[in-house]
């Protein structure tokens, strides 16, 4: 159980799903940055409240019938690298 006193940092998250998605639909994906790869990818990228924001971001993707390639939590290990 979490604390009242403890603060709750979002969590980072890479969303991989199939075909490019416009841009135009970052505003509905809560703040997720929207990026397309040359291999025909969307990317979204950015953070996530909790787990529960998290089910409801993969409820929009379904909703949309996007194909859902993969879900990747960021940790900061590996953000210190990528920065690196």
């Amino acid at each position: 159980m979490l604390s009242a006193n403890k603060e709750v940092k979002p969590t980072q998250y890479i969303i991989r799903v199939k075909n490019h998605l416009d841009i135009l639909w970052e505003h509905w994906f809560e703040g997720m940055k929207i990026q397309h790869t040359d291999d025909g990818l969307t990317i979204l990228s950015g953070d996530v409240v909790d787990q529960s924001a998290l089910h409801g971001l993969l409820e929009k993707i379904r909703s949309l019938n996007l194909t859902l390639l993969s879900v990747q939590k960021v940790e900061l290990d590996q953000e210190k690298k990528e920065l690196s």
